[in-house]
């Protein structure tokens, strides 16, 4: 994936048409890992499921804030809740998180995407 800013970053919203395997595929291109997806574009994401989410993997969504009201967060096979530190950074940010399994995360984003709502993903591929 690359059109602009290096490898690993599509500058504009797309819908997922695929996921699994390791990856995603989306606006004609597909991507082996894990993803960002916000309002400037789809970015490589370095989370993996079973790693515990830090703060630190959200910088590329805080930079972005302003422009996003739902956060959905696919954190793999399962739901997993995210750290009251996590909620607190997105609460304070103006952001609702909303953590669930990545399959339901991807429908949920392409729902919300169509809907043209302020949505932005961050999936961890499975």
């Amino acid at each position: 994936m690359s059109r602009g800013e290096g490898p690993g970053y599509l500058p504009e919203q797309a819908q997922i048409d695929v996921y699994g395997n390791g990856g995603f595929r989306f606006a004609d291109m597909s991507h082996r890992g894990s993803i960002l997806c916000l309002p400037s574009g789809i970015h490589a994401w370095t989370a993996v499921e079973g790693q515990p989410l830090k703060p630190d993997d959200f910088d590329k969504v805080i930079a972005e804030a302003e422009r996003i009201e739902f956060l959905l967060v696919g954190t793999g096979l399962d739901i997993k809740p995210l750290s009251a530190e996590l909620k607190a950074l997105f609460r304070s940010h103006g952001m609702n998180s909303d953590p669930m399994s990545t399959g339901a995360a991807v429908r949920t984003y392409n729902i919300m995407l169509s809907e043209k709502r302020p949505v932005a993903a961050a999936f961890i591929a499975v």
